[in-house]
C-alpha cells in the first residue's frame, strides 16, 4: 500500500473535497482523484460517498481514518528524526488546553529550550482535547483535574487553591479570608456542570454541610467575572486564574480546603515520541508558584 495514497486520503477526508485536499498537500485535483480511485480499486472498497460536490466518508473510510492519522504522525516523526538527527531543530508541536493560564507559561519555557519548533495552541473543553489527542490532532493536552483512562499518560504540573471573589461592596469583601461556613446561604454563582473548580468545591461544601444559595449557573470564567462585578453573587476560581480588578476582591478560604490540579496529558502509545518527551521534560522545571512534578 502506498503511503502517498494514504496521505492523499487523509487530506481529502480532513478537507471534505478532492480539490481542497489536493491543495493542502500540493498536488492537482485530478492526481488526488486518481490516487483515491486507485486505492479503492486496489482493495475493492468505497472510501467516500459522492453526494454532488460533497464527500462523506463511507464506513470503510471512517475505520481507515484514525489509522491513516496515526501513520501520518509517525511518518512526520520519522522524517523529523532522520532530517535533524534527533536534535529537534525543526518540527511542530500541537497543544490543546482548557485555558491560557498555564499553557502560555509552559510554552514560554519550551521555546527557550527549542526555539525552532513551531507551536500551535487550541483552546477547548476537556472532552474535546482528549478527543483531539486520540485523533492525533493534538500532541499534548493541558487539562484541569485527573481523568482516569489507561489510554493516556498524565503528568502533574501545578496545584492551586480555589479562592472566592466578590464585589468590593459585598460584606464578605471586608475580609482577606473567611471560614467555609461563611458561605452558608450566600448568593453564589456556580460554574457549569463538569467544571473542575465546581466539582472540587461542591465536594468540600457537602462534606462540611454548607449550602450557599445558588442564583445562577455560568459556563465561562469571563461571564462569571462579569456577574461578580455586577454584584449578582460570589464566584469561585482557581487562584492561578483570578484576574484582579478594582471592582472585585479576592477572598481566601481558611485552611485552603479546596484545590485544583493542572495536568499534562498525552497518549500512552505515543510516550516514546521525541517531541512529546521534550515538552514534558521542559515543563518539569521547578517553579516557585507550583508544586514539583512527581517522579
Amino acid at each position: 500500500m502506498s503511503t502517498t495514497k494514504l496521505r492523499t486520503f487523509l487530506a481529502v477526508a480532513r478537507h471534505g473535497s478532492f480539490s481542497a485536499g489536493a491543495r493542502a498537500i500540493g498536488i492537482s485535483q485530478p492526481t488526488a482523484t486518481t490516487q483515491i480511485q486507485g486505492l479503492e480499486r486496489e482493495h475493492n472498497v468505497e472510501l467516500f460517498h459522492r453526494r454532488g460536490r460533497r464527500l462523506e466518508l463511507s464506513e470503510a473510510g471512517r475505520l481507515l481514518l484514525p489509522i491513516a492519522q496515526q501513520l501520518g504522525v509517525l511518518e512526520l516523526e520519522a522524517f523529523n528524526l532522520l532530517r535533524d538527527s534527533g536534535k529537534l531543530n525543526r518540527g511542530q508541536l500541537k497543544i490543546g488546553a482548557v485555558g491560557p493560564f498555564h499553557v502560555i507559561e509552559m510554552v514560554d519555557a519550551y521555546r527557550a529550550a527549542y526555539p525552532q519548533i513551531d507551536i500551535a495552541i487550541s483552546i477547548g473543553n476537556s472532552a474535546s482535547i482528549l478527543t483531539a489527542l486520540e485523533n492525533y490532532s493534538a500532541d499534548v493536552g493541558v487539562l484541569a483535574g485527573l481523568h482516569e483512562d489507561p489510554a493516556f499518560c498524565a503528568q502533574l504540573y501545578a496545584e492551586h487553591p480555589v479562592i472566592l471573589f466578590a464585589h468590593v461592596d459585598h460584606p464578605l469583601a471586608r475580609h482577606a479570608d473567611i471560614p467555609l461556613h461563611a458561605l452558608q446561604g450566600q448568593a453564589f454563582l456556580r460554574r457549569e456542570r463538569g467544571s473542575t473548580t465546581r466539582l472540587a468545591l461542591e465536594k468540600v461544601l457537602a462534606a462540611h454541610e454548607v449550602a450557599p444559595r445558588i442564583v445562577m449557573e455560568i459556563g465561562s470564567r469571563e461571564a462569571l467575572r462579569e456577574a461578580v462585578i455586577r454584584g449578582i453573587g460570589i464566584g469561585a476560581v482557581s487562584e492561578a486564574e483570578f484576574i484582579a480588578d478594582p471592582r472585585i476582591k479576592a477572598i481566601s478560604i481558611q485552611g485552603e480546603p479546596v484545590c485544583t490540579q493542572t495536568y499534562l496529558y498525552y497518549l500512552a502509545e505515543r510516550s516514546a515520541s521525541q517531541i512529546i518527551r521534550s515538552f514534558v521534560g521542559a515543563s518539569q522545571t521547578p517553579r516557585q508558584d507550583r508544586v514539583p512534578s512527581p517522579g
